[in-house]
């Protein structure tokens, strides 16, 4: 089968004032098959957020190219959603509005965007919030309003970079919930990025572990807790162990670039 996103010799540098380019990612291999959840976890500056701009087609790369269903990417499209950090809401829009923007382009009528609309509130348990401004939501209510607008117009790839990084312990744990539960019932092929390796864990099939400076692929780790997922999966042995691997995989990388960083 033809995967969903193929990645091949994919590197990626920048231009540096002192002359000599910086190589943020080297020789990338990597496929992610239709409807799987993959986590990308690894050191800061290890070009995480620099791979998922490249799949969002909004960074070119130096070398190497990504087929999305064995067609290249040469730019951002409609097949893809993106989910930042940051919430990245119009604030003198209503929630409604925000999820709605997303659709000004398509070709379904007036009544068909209300309808989808509508339906994406309701998944992410913002019913009730359709007529409030962002500055009238929380963190995790902000960010629910993202990803309903990522989704809305139904792309076939979710990338989101650190989405729950801001919001406290307690509502980042039910953004996990929320976001499997979607990732369930619309099984949205998603590459997930985050510093978080509970979060990695918990939510994806597998989680890759990059190498630094530059980036490379590590490790590929395949998560088999059974799906549907429940979050005390993470108080389990097995979930323990895996942990300990990945944070052991992570710990290399950063004694590396410390070593580096005292020479």
């Amino acid at each position: 089968m033809t995967p969903k996103l193929a990645i091949s010799g994919l590197s990626m540098a920048f231009d540096t004032e002192a002359g000599a380019p910086l190589t943020v990612l080297d020789r990338i291999d990597l496929t992610v098959a239709a409807n799987e959840f993959v986590s990308v976890v690894g050191t800061s500056g290890c070009g995480k957020s620099t791979l998922l701009s490249i799949l969002g087609g909004l960074t070119a790369p130096t070398a190497g190219r990504v087929l999305l269903d064995g067609v290249p990417i040469t730019g951002p499209g409609r097949d893809r959603g993106f989910v930042f950090q940051g919430y990245s809401l119009f604030e003198w829009m209503t929630v409604e509005r925000n999820i709605d923007f997303a659709l000004e382009k398509s070709r379904l009528s007036r009544a068909e965007r209300r309808e989808l609309v509508a339906h994406f509130i309701q998944i992410v348990g913002l019913a009730g919030f359709e007529k409030a401004l962002p500055r009238q939501l929380s963190g995790g209510m902000r960010q629910r309003v993202a990803i309903a607008r990522a989704l809305v117009y139904r792309p076939s790839v979710l990338l989101m970079d650190e989405p729950f990084g801001a919001l406290d312990a307690q509502t980042r744990g039910m953004m996990q919930e929320l976001l499997l539960k979607v990732w369930e019932e619309q099984r949205t092929t998603v590459v997930f990025v985050t510093h978080d390796v509970d979060e990695a864990l918990f939510l994806a099939d597998r989680v890759i572990v990059m190498a630094s400076r530059p980036g490379r692929i590590k490790t590929d780790i395949a998560v088999t807790f059974p799906r549907p997922r429940a979050y005390d999966v993470v108080t389990e042995p097995a979930f323990g162990d895996l942990k300990r691997r990945v944070l052991h995989e992570i710990r290399e990388e950063t004694l590396k670039v410390m070593a580096q960083e005292r020479a």
